[in-house]
């Protein structure tokens, strides 16, 4: 008899009934592994974004106790799954095998951290060993990131928990300010008060924290539109109900209270370098990818033209332009407080001065003219790391993000995915942002805005890497 073309006689036939039983088994297997594989590091993923919405809390985890606790549960996050691989129950992602000179990248700052402790190179050995611990955490965070994010499900509960904790920042922050009742994270508020701060201390650092978040949620908006025409007038009515009442609607509120929250911090870099980010990442978006649509046009102008001109008008962005104005080398210290630093740099140009060693470095370099205020910290995260670190382990470091950048422009362009190439631009404009922010400020030396940096670099690289296993 045959169905087909396929003889069933020749099915029954021992050799072959033996080849497709094999088959068929090793298809069942394979398919079973991979569901003991999910269900096994289940509760892990979820333990991993509870840490993610945790971090911003307590002043931006910018506290001792606080980088402490995040680099612990960090480190035992990973030897969680560690058991689980030694069990044989998880295996290695195709982002993290791809990521491997990154990840390599991001350990060299720890490692010599831990050389300038063990070297007596440090002049503040205390910081420099909390600064080589929480080192190896974000490294831990990158490679947990590349190690769990492994489904379409998980990259969207992934980028939901930062927008949603970047709405609770934006939301908590502009509540404070509207009603006068200023506390962070049960501490009365004693800096920056009618200004929104979130629960970070510093306005910029909450402006900086929102940069990336908003920049995953437009990726997130990105990677719902749909390239194609309308068929008819009904079809029209039907996406534009959808538009106004489906999911992309909660998502374009959510970010347009995001942008007020930012708006109403008056960070002056923070604002600015969020419209440059997106403006930047836009026209590459167009320019790159060979199936960007009118809807993407459309998207990138409203959230620009609305979230300036309306949401800046009703929140405060006339301010944020006064502040900028009225910005001069006379009314600034930064510019003096960067040259004292160059001195710094040149004086530990390789070796650098210690990890976490500016706050006792400076003191020595400066002058009457960089103002009556102490700095903790350089005004420019460059200018920081290369002060601690030395230029060689800078480089090292900014190497790292110049590869997730050029993974997230070649996502851009190869990847047919509408969700990679949503992935591919929040990496392109949070990388952009910061870069920007980061020449005026130390948005990097904020743990919770440094380990949400590192958590989007992974995302760049999955943008790439990610192959669904879904059937």
């Amino acid at each position: 008899m045959d169905v087909n073309g396929i003889i069933i006689s020749d099915l029954l036939r021992p050799s072959v009934l033996k080849s497709s039983t094999l088959s068929a088994l090793l298809r069942i297997l394979s398919l079973s592994s991979l569901l003991v594989s999910q269900k096994s590091d289940t509760p892990l993923f979820y333990s991993y974004l509870a840490l993610l919405a945790w971090v911003p809390l307590p002043l931006g985890s910018n506290k001792a106790w606080a980088i402490s606790l995040l680099s612990s549960i960090t480190f035992a996050l990973l030897a969680w799954w560690l058991v689980l691989y030694t069990q044989r129950k998880l295996s290695l992602s195709k982002s993290f095998s791809n990521s491997w000179l990154v990840i390599a990248l991001l350990l060299c700052a720890p490692l010599w951290a831990l050389m300038q402790f063990q070297l007596d190179i440090t002049i503040d050995p205390a910081n420099t060993l909390q600064d080589a611990l929480f080192g190896f955490a974000l490294a831990g965070l990158f490679t947990l990131t590349t190690l769990l994010v492994k489904s379409k499900r998980r990259i969207k509960l992934l980028c939901f928990t930062l927008v949603g904790s970047g709405l609770f920042q934006a939301v908590y922050g502009s509540m404070m300010t509207l009603t006068g009742i200023e506390y962070l994270f049960f501490v009365p508020k004693e800096h920056y008060l009618n200004l929104t701060t979130g629960t970070f201390v510093n306005r910029n650092h909450l402006a900086g924290y929102l940069e990336l978040t908003l920049a995953v949620g437009i990726g997130l908006m990105i990677s719902t539109l749909d390239g194609s025409s309308a068929a008819n007038w009904r079809d029209f009515f039907r996406r534009l109900l959808t538009t106004l009442l489906g999911n992309k609607a909660r998502l374009r509120i959510i970010l347009v209270m995001m942008v007020a929250g930012l708006v109403m911090s008056h960070s002056r870099m923070g604002n600015s370098a969020f419209f440059a980010s997106l403006s930047i990442a836009g026209v590459l978006a167009l320019i790159l990818s060979r199936r960007s649509t009118k809807a993407t046009i459309i998207l990138i102008s409203s959230l620009i033209i609305i979230d300036l001109f309306v949401v800046g008008t009703f929140f405060g962005v006339e301010q944020v332009v006064q502040r900028l104005e009225k910005t001069s080398d006379s009314s600034e210290t930064r510019d003096e407080v960067n040259t004292y630093t160059l001195g710094a740099i040149e004086d530990n140009l390789l070796t650098g001065s210690g990890a976490g060693s500016y706050y006792t470095l400076f003191p020595a370099y400066r002058e009457y003219d960089a103002g009556r205020g102490f700095y903790n910290h350089a005004h420019n995260d460059y200018f920081e790391f290369a002060s601690d670190y030395g230029v060689v382990v800078t480089g090292c470091l900014m190497l790292a993000v110049l590869l997730v950048f050029i993974s997230a422009i070649r996502a851009q362009i190869k990847r047919k995915n509408t969700l990679m190439r949503g992935l591919a631009f929040s990496a392109t404009m949070a990388i952009i942002a910061l870069a920007i922010h980061s020449t005026v400020d130390f948005n990097l030396q904020i743990p919770a805005n440094a380990a949400t940096f590192v958590i989007i670099l992974a995302l760049g690289q999955i943008s790439l890497h990610h192959k669904s296993r879904e059937r």
